[in-house]
């Protein structure tokens, strides 16, 4: 394999990620967290030293190490003033991000790294609270002459913000990427042509839920015809598609039970007022624990409910449970820019009804169902074929679950994210893999206070 001009027989790669969302409770809003957290937790498992600076806890270490993965919680001063997330306070902290951390990124970590041989950096940046770091990343790096060591990338995980980005400057200073074809073909409408590197899973996803468990999950609700949908309770999920196929099946003798879990948007209340509408019961339902008995209790004693909403946060085992326990999970989205609850219900083997937008990883009929329509129809038309044949049901979970295999983040950082990078460096040079202990690991799991959060700064 080619190596970059000048370095060593074992060169180093350390990777950035710059991101809003991450691991903390407090950073996490969506799918963007749980993509986050994957794929730095990936990064640093194939050996390279990692570093995800993204708005933390404010009542957590402002730098936090383990193995070769360290947190940095930015705009922590901003945060302790916003308690309610890490979208509060928005534009304040994507104004401080931008002004402060490509600073300290370039002095504190990359000039000191870059300045011994056989040393490069990788930037990964999401979304367009990031852009204005990324272009002023670029040009710090410039003036310290190390712009040609670092390959920053920049991705859109959905359109969110687009209207407030440069793209144009964006584009200089970043090479854009982007999850999917889909999304792809709608920034092509902005002049904009991005690198397509899918989104991943966590390879634990694969592992099974317990077999008892799953097993008490389908005894407890055996007469009942039991759907999933996890999704935001936006308008682009169709949750009012999942309340009209609930009551299709039940005017066709079945005794559904659509098991939902959305977010805090406010069109949670015009789901249920169509469902009040058309006849349909719903329950509201905490889990009191998070594990695998509390939920299959609160799942019991329903009686004649038609939906139950879960107001708890569901934990991934939790999740699989409910997968690959249902006989379908509703994933389907009009717009959807990829659909990681889609490839999480093949993770676990289950039955996903994608919408066919992002969805590149599913093959209609092969190993997920397809809705393309707006019609309740469409969907107990693919069902009661595939209740009717239960070999080819056992196939297409089966084929799920070999596809969610070619997914995990691992596999996407070496088959997609690696070769990108490899064929970004200037003069057609590639970047080496890590040998088969991986990159060289220098951290020991140390736990550091940083004094950069100065309270006494005014509060945006």
């Amino acid at each position: 394999m080619t190596r970059p001009v000048g370095l060593g027989m074992e060169p180093e790669i350390d990777f950035h990620v710059l991101s809003f969302e991450g691991p903390d409770v407090y950073a996490r809003a969506g799918g963007i967290a749980s993509r986050i957290s994957g794929l730095t937790l990936a990064l640093s498992e194939e050996g390279f030293e990692t570093h995800l600076w993204f708005i933390g806890d404010p009542g957590l270490p402002a730098q936090e190490t383990g193995g070769s993965l360290t947190l940095h919680r930015w705009c922590q001063w901003i945060s302790h003033h916003h308690p309610g997330g890490v979208y509060d306070g928005e534009d304040g902290k994507r104004s401080d991000y931008s002004a402060s951390l490509p600073p300290a990124l370039v002095r504190d970590h990359l000039a000191p790294r870059l300045e011994h041989p056989g040393r490069w950096a990788v930037v990964l940046a999401e979304e367009w609270q990031t852009v204005d770091a990324v272009v002023h990343l670029d040009a710090l790096l410039r003036v310290a002459g190390l712009r040609d060591r670092v390959a920053i990338l920049w991705n859109a995980n959905n359109v969110f913000g687009f209207e407030r980005i440069d793209w144009q400057r964006l584009a200089a200073a970043a090479t854009i990427t982007t999850v999917s074809r889909y999304m792809r073909h709608l920034m092509w409408k902005l002049g904009v042509d991005p690198l397509v590197i899918p989104n991943g899973i966590p390879v634990d996803y694969l592992e099974p839920p317990e077999r008892r468990a799953t097993a008490a999950f389908r005894q407890t609700l055996a007469d009942r015809l039991v759907l999933t949908k996890v999704a935001r309770w936006d308008p682009d999920k169709r949750w009012l598609l999942a309340i009209d196929i609930v009551a299709e099946l039940k005017r066709h003798g079945w005794r559904p039970l659509l098991i939902a879990r959305g977010g805090v948007e406010a069109h949670e209340a015009e789901v249920f007022a169509r469902a009040a509408a058309i006849g349909l019961h719903v329950l509201e339902r905490p889990i009191a624990e998070h594990d695998e008995r509390s939920l299959i209790a609160t799942l019991s004693g329903l009686g004649s409910a038609d939906v139950v909403s879960l107001t708890s946060y569901l934990t991934p085992r939790l999740s699989r449970l409910l997968f690959r326990g249902s006989a379908a999970v509703l994933a389907n989205s009009g717009r959807e820019p990829f659909g990681l609850v889609g490839l999480e219900t093949m993770a676990a083997n289950g039955i996903a009804c994608v919408g066919g937008t992002g969805e590149d990883y599913a093959v209609p009929g092969w190993n997920a169902l397809l809705l393309q329509t707006n019609d309740p129809r469409e969907f107990l038309g693919l069902f009661q074929r595939l209740l009717a044949n239960p070999d080819e049901n056992r196939a297409i979970r089966t084929r799920a679950g070999a596809t969610a295999r070619r997914y995990t983040w691992n596999q996407i950082i070496r088959r997609d994210l690696l070769p990108r990078l490899y064929s970004l460096v200037s003069d057609g040079q590639a970047f080496p893999a890590p040998g088969p202990g991986g990159a060289r690991r220098h951290l020991h799991g140390q736990t550091t206070e940083l004094p950069a959060n100065d309270p006494s700064r005014p509060i945006p």
